[in-house]
């Protein structure tokens, strides 16, 4: 297909297989030349991260027999209307200065060439950009020294059909200050031979959305449309993922401002399926330039259709060679005589007897089951409808449990539709397992076992919540089996780092808070005043404590003692803290404080919105100044709290730390005193 408005170029479509991890066979990549044929794509750009002669030992030649795989390779892209596009990636260790390093990049892409490739592409992303002191004294830039490499390496090629540079600054993320500003990208632009293309992947390494306008932009300061290699389907990053969502979020009207588009999709080969057909159908689409056959408009949702109905096709056809064995074993043999062969079905057939159990008969897979595959393992942003609302309804059985311990009849009829939602994950599993075409179930099987068994946890909490006394509900126990908790080492290190969970997709309301706890500024008093005005209304208000000075700005906290915690929304709390608090008290006339502040000679308040839910801000604070004041040499610290402030003895109370002071005269009358000494 070709764009208009530019060169009679086609438009570059199809797959990068550059992801990282085991590369595809040459069997899959023959499969997929076959695909994109038949789908209307035109383009492959072998760039596995994990064939070591492509990146890691990118001067060593091919060996004889590595070479009679890649002109097989070559040939069969060739065979399909395919331009097949070799990529090698030098960056992690060539010297750019060194005329022997250039000499082994033309040597090897020469060798290349002899196997019949004509396209190629020069690959420097995921590198370190700090150049080694012969190349600093060669070239001005990082850019300087890739673009003039590039530049040799195509004029050597001479009569290349297309030639990639994929630069270090591949998104709009990695650009400083930003794309139009970025030195970078403006001598990539300037430099690179006009002959050369660029690869770009959007505003972000994962884009969930690529603009127009963000395309125009890059535009500009390359002087030439990007070849986008898209992400969205990519998912090397995490063993857990896997996407089955259809191509979506980029619109149309970007073909004509585009030199062509790539995906890098799922590690597995058996499971893009849904992300090239429906890229496909993409630029099929009407922005592509019209003429026969091509369809008016794209729908994510249509493509996505199209596309599980043609793989619906694929799952329950046989494939080779357990296929032939399967397709053998139906087929009548020619060798044995009549006799024989109804002696041997007879002895094979087995028919249950009454009260046995009956055979077991596979169901067939539904388009509903593939529907709701995808919606499981939808897109990096979003989830699909089935698996939003799982989630809805979970959360909302979680938070109105008191609901099921009176058995509301709502809470009834939607723990009822959450566990037959429950039960279709199953029964998808099941009828999964039994497809025919089992190279597509064996790269799919440790996703969907994953997702069955997380539902089923699920399925066994909300079942206990309703009082059903369910034996799967003993993965809910102290004690549970490994498949009862997730995650592994990995699992374990993000739960205790702060902010986990706050990249879910679905957003429970209130949703997870990240909070970051920092030094107090004089900018903040104003903050800190608020907070403490808005909390004095709160509580029921009668003697003033020591601490009142502290927060409402009279008394400044010791150096290095004063903490704020902030949301998204702002300021929403503050730990200050006096590591001498004799003149406070004194000026607070509590001439009877020092049997107090003999052992505890130290003031610490702590004070949060309501908003803040979770405890462990306030916690960390706590923690921070304490440790704060125990370095000036401090004996132990003390905080005062109202009685009526519920909140905070609680959770004074719960940090271990701290015990109850009693209370005399020379303090506030209605004053809780709570205390720490430092070992």
């Amino acid at each position: 297909m070709s764009t208009p408005g530019r060169d009679e170029r086609p438009f570059i479509s199809g797959v990068v297989e550059g992801f990282y991890g085991r590369p595809w066979t040459m069997e899959q990549r023959t499969e997929l030349f076959k695909r994109e044929h038949q789908w209307g794509l035109n383009t492959y750009l072998y760039a596995p991260k994990d064939d070591y002669k492509h990146r890691m030992y990118w001067r060593e030649l091919y060996s004889p027999e590595e070479a009679e795989q890649l002109v097989a390779l070559i040939s069969a892209a060739e065979k399909n209307r395919v331009e097949f596009i070799y990529a090698i990636s030098p960056g992690l260790d060539i010297t750019f200065s060194n005329p022997r390093e250039v000499a082994a990049l033309k040597r090897k892409l020469d060798q290349v060439k002899e196997f019949g490739c004509r396209s190629f592409s020069l690959l420097f992303d995921d590198i370190e950009t700090e150049m080694c002191p012969a190349d600093k004294q060669a070239f001005s830039s990082f850019a300087h020294a890739q673009v003039a490499i590039t530049n040799e390496v195509y004029q050597h090629l001479r009569d290349a059909k297309t030639f990639l540079f994929c630069p270090t600054d591949y998104c709009a993320a990695f650009c400083n200050p930003n794309v139009p500003q970025s030195s970078y990208l403006q001598t990539v632009g300037e430099k690179l031979l006009p002959g050369i293309d660029i690869l770009w992947t959007g505003p972000k390494v994962v884009s969930n959305k690529i603009s127009v306008e963000s395309i125009e932009e890059v535009t500009a300061v390359l002087k030439r449309p990007p070849v986008i290699w898209d992400n969205i389907h990519a998912n090397d990053y995490d063993p857990q993922r896997l996407f089955l969502g259809p191509y979506k979020d980029r619109p149309t009207e970007l073909i004509p401002k585009l030199r062509g588009v790539l995906t890098n999709p799922n590690c597995e080969f058996y499971l893009n399926f849904v992300a090239i057909h429906t890229l496909a159908t993409w630029c099929r689409s009407s922005a592509a330039g019209g003429g026969s056959g091509v369809e008016m408009g794209y729908s994510p949702q249509g493509a996505l259709t199209l596309a599980l109905s043609d793989w619906l096709q694929e799952l329950m056809s046989a494939d080779q060679p357990g296929g032939a064995c399967r397709s053998a074993r139906l087929r009548k043999a020619p060798q044995p005589d009549e006799e024989s062969m109804q002696t041997d079905a007879a002895e094979s057939l087995y028919i249950p007897g009454p009260g046995e159990n009956p055979l077991y008969t596979a169901e067939p897979l539904t388009p509903d089951d593939l529907n709701l595959l995808s919606d499981l393992f939808y897109l990096p942003y979003e989830h699909g409808a089935t698996a939003r609302t799982m989630l809805e309804e979970l959360d909302w059985l979680r938070t109105h449990r008191e609901a099921a311990a009176a058995q509301t009849e709502e809470w009834r009829d939607r723990a009822g539709k959450f566990d037959g939602m429950c039960d279709a994950v199953v029964q998808m599993f099941n009828r999964l397992s039994n497809a025919p075409n089992r190279s597509v179930l064996y790269d799919l099987y440790n996703y969907i076992c994953d997702i069955k068994s997380g539902v089923g946890l699920a399925r066994a909490y909300v079942k206990t919540l309703g009082g059903q006394d369910q034996p799967s509900a003993q993965t809910l126990t102290d004690d549970p089996e490994p498949w009862g908790f997730r995650g592994g080492l990995s699992g374990e290190f993000q739960r205790m780092l702060p902010g986990h969970g706050n990249r879910d997709l679905f957003k429970r309301p209130p949703m997870t808070a990240v909070y970051c706890v920092r030094p107090y500024c004089s900018g903040d008093k104003v903050e800190v005043q608020k907070i403490f005005k808005e909390m004095q209304r709160r509580e029921e208000q009668s003697h003033k404590l020591i601490s009142d000075s502290l927060s409402s700005g009279d008394v400044a906290p010791s150096p290095q003692c004063a903490l704020v915690v902030e949301d998204d929304i702002g300021v929403c709390g503050y730990a200050l803290a006096l590591t001498d608090a004799k003149q406070a008290a004194a000026t607070e006339q509590r001439p009877g404080s020092d049997t107090l502040l003999k052992d505890y000679p130290s003031l610490v308040v702590v004070q949060v919105l309501p908003r803040v839910t979770d405890p462990s801000p306030a916690r960390r604070m706590v923690t921070q100044l304490l440790s704060s004041v125990r370095s000036s040499g401090s004996r132990g610290v003390f905080c005062e709290l109202r009685q009526s402030d519920r909140r905070m003895l609680d959770f004074y109370s719960k940090l271990g730390s701290f015990e109850h002071f009693p209370v005399d005269r020379s303090l506030a009358q209605d004053a809780v005193v709570m205390a720490t000494k430092f070992q």
